[in-house]
């Protein structure tokens, strides 16, 4: 990594000229492997959303002040074996089974072994919803979505497409992408791809495509991320009745995905200032993950009825796992047939990997990736109210920012020699860079 400091006193403040190296090598940065689970953690500050896919991050995340979990199936250390991937929960028939999953193979629950693709999209046929599960930095993940919903649309072209990362108030942008009246730069920079969702947008490029050259509906699925926030601390109770008429009360009450979720943070070594807190910090944990599973499944069902349609999901696995999240929420409002696929990392080394039975319909084995195809600088950025300059939200702890000059609090003047004022054009400037490219920030800090 490359790193270089200017100081220059001005007003209580130093400029500082910081050069951020994506590095060529696996080991100069964190690996993809992750640790036994990848934990992404959502932080829900104004205008932006911070994300971490490691485990070794974990601890020191969870110290913010805004918290959910969302559990991806992938990537896992030879060491260690992700216990909640083998829990006796879901479908009773085969909660007590288990598959061994390889790499390169579709494995059906019903039939309890590895099956073609095209039996898997022939079992789709009278299933009204589809549910995609996804990493979001995984590209193999996200061409299985392709490739399923191509398929799909071949096998009947009365389909629509929800998404995870936009929240309802961004319906129209999509509307107009699927209607073919935006170019992909018009799309980014109008929907506010990279402050919406700061994933790179080629991991999706595939999907959007299809939609466009079909003309395929795509639904907004999300709530605004504030209205989540409020449920977190405060509760349902606490909302508008505006927002209650956004997401529906969400109910808490199903013991296998409340087992599940205290599962995952139980796994958790808290930090000396959280303990004896826990139960307080789940509870909360909870009732925000459950609203965000409940306003995406009425909004799934929304796509369907004004559609007329079939709806394929595409949202992050632990919103899916074991059909307690969005699907089941779903089937409990209407119960139209489902299908869920869940992609599983086969550990590195490993000819396979054991997991329930019953964690989808269809578990589909990807190789191991020692990272993500595409970099993430790491930066959480923010806008505050009389400065035009983006603002670092929090030191970096991930990605290519991870233990370079850069400090909570930063004032961001250039980039490259380009002033930029709007988080999504810079973050879209960052996400041309690939590994071992540099860039150089230009940075006014407190002395």
């Amino acid at each position: 990594m490359i790193s270089s400091l200017c100081s220059v006193s001005i007003f209580a403040s130093f400029m500082n000229t910081t050069a951020m190296a994506f590095p060529a090598s696996p080991g100069s940065s964190i690996s993809h492997q992750g640790g036994a689970k990848r934990l992404l953690l959502f932080f829900l500050a104004d205008g932006m959303i911070s994300l971490s896919g490691r485990k070794e991050m974990f601890i020191k995340r969870l110290i913010g002040l805004f918290i959910l979990i969302s559990f991806c199936a992938a990537g896992f250390t030879q060491e260690e074996t992700d216990q909640t991937l083998r829990l006796e929960i879901g479908d009773p028939l085969y909660k007590s089974k288990t598959l061994n999953i390889e790499a390169g193979k579709i494995f059906s629950a019903e039939k309890g072994k590895a099956i073609a693709f095209k039996e898997m999209i022939d079992a789709m046929k009278k299933a009204r919803f589809i549910y995609v599960g996804e990493t979001h930095d995984s590209l193999p993940m996200h061409e299985i979505q392709f490739k399923i919903a191509k398929a799909l649309y071949m096998q009947n072209r009365n389909l629509s497409i929800g998404l995870e990362m936009f929240d309802v108030n961004w319906q129209e942008k999509l509307n107009q992408w699927s209607m073919g009246i935006m170019t992909e730069d018009e799309f980014i920079d109008l929907a506010k791809w990279y402050e919406n969702w700061n994933f790179n947008f080629d991991y999706y490029r595939k999907i959007f495509e299809l939609a466009k050259e079909h003309k395929i509906p795509m639904y907004a699925l999300n709530s605004p991320r504030e209205i989540i926030r409020k449920i977190r601390m405060r509760g349902w109770e606490s909302l508008s009745e505006e927002e209650k008429n956004i997401v529906p009360e969400p109910g808490l009450s199903n013991e296998d995905h409340r087992f599940f979720m205290k599962k995952i943070f139980s796994e958790v070594n808290m930090p000396e200032a959280m303990k004896g807190h826990e139960q307080m910090m789940f509870e909360g944990l909870y009732r925000a993950q459950s609203a965000w599973d409940e306003v995406m499944a009425k909004n799934t069902l929304k796509a369907a009825d004004v559609e007329g349609s079939r709806v394929i999901v595409f949202a992050g696995s632990g919103h899916l796992l074991y059909n307690l999240g969005i699907s089941r929420r779903v089937f409990e409002k209407r119960a139209f047939p489902f299908k869920t696929v869940i992609c599983i990392t086969v550990p590195e080394g490993k000819e396979s990997i054991e997991v329930s039975r019953s964690i989808a319909d269809f578990v589909w084995g990807i190789p191991f990736e020692k990272r993500p195809v595409y970099p993430s600088p790491g930066i959480a950025l923010k806008k505050v109210e009389g400065l035009d300059n983006p603002i670092i939200e929090s030191d970096p702890v991930s990605g290519a920012a991870r233990g370079q000059n850069f400090k909570k609090g930063d004032i961001i003047l250039s980039v490259d020699g380009k002033e930029y004022v709007s988080i999504n054009d810079l973050r879209k400037y960052l996400s041309r860079f690939g590994w071992g490219d540099e860039v150089c920030f230009r940075m006014l800090r407190e002395a």
